[in-house]
């Protein structure tokens, strides 16, 4: 930097030993040097392969969506059709013409209460549970056996699983901060949110394992993943 001391042009000096006055106490006052050059702004500009780079790579982001859209139509058009068919429904009339109607209310209870524990779908189960029991009886069987479901993984994880979930979360950031708000405000607050993430789209299993670590009470996280799986439960049921 060039200084100014009487109109006199002074030296190059670091800006870092610069002193706003002279040891005498008059003051120095700075001024720019019109003479020493001035970095000039630079222009980055892509070179023809760089560009020619990230045309491909949206070609590919998009060529790899319209995939999984086509995955998806397949799937939900012939496989899924084919595999309740063929498998599910086949599985269905051979347990229930195997165990009696004690025996397959158990068998409901303990599936629909465990498999969440294991990471299992248990919709099936809830289908038999409607086609065999009826709308009423079938929807206390699987409201009850639903509760004692998600119970067992917030216990489970809250005992063992607790540092290793907070751990998972960590890494992503995004998605931890949707679940970490279940886990703020008031006692109701928490009960919307959980609601809220039972009623979207993310797997209601793996919650059951990951509201342990949002610090939500017990109470709204039960209350709230029975009310927001109700349109799940009534949808089993009538399927």
């Amino acid at each position: 930097m060039t200084y100014y001391d009487g109109g006199r042009r002074g030296d190059e000096v670091d800006p870092d030993q610069i002193h706003t006055h002279h040891d005498n106490g008059d003051y120095v006052k700075l001024m720019w040097d019109p003479l020493v050059s001035q970095p000039e702004s630079t222009v980055v500009e892509f070179s023809p392969a760089a560009r020619r780079a990230s045309f491909w790579y949206w070609v590919k982001v998009v060529a790899s969506l319209i995939c999984l859209i086509l995955l998806a139509f397949v799937g939900f058009k012939w496989v899924g059709p084919f595999f309740i068919e063929k498998v599910i429904i086949p599985l269905m009339n051979w347990v229930r013409n195997t165990f009696t109607i004690p025996e397959l209310a158990i068998l409901v209870v303990a599936s629909v209460a465990l498999f969440p524990t294991i990471l299992l779908p248990s919709s099936p189960s809830m289908w038999l549970a409607g086609m065999t029991f009826g709308y009423g009886f079938g929807f206390l069987l699987i409201t009850s056996a639903v509760a004692v479901g998600v119970s067992l993984p917030f216990f489970i994880g809250s005992v063992f699983l607790h540092h290793k979930i907070e751990g998972w979360l960590e890494k992503y950031p995004k998605r931890a901060s949707i679940l970490r708000a279940a886990g703020g405000g008031n006692w109701f607050h928490q009960f919307k949110a959980v609601v809220l993430i039972r009623i979207s789209p993310f797997p209601y299993i793996l919650y059951n394992y990951c509201s342990v670590a949002t610090n939500v009470k017990y109470g709204p996280y039960l209350l709230g993943s029975l009310v927001g799986m109700l349109p799940d439960i009534v949808l089993s049921i009538y399927t």
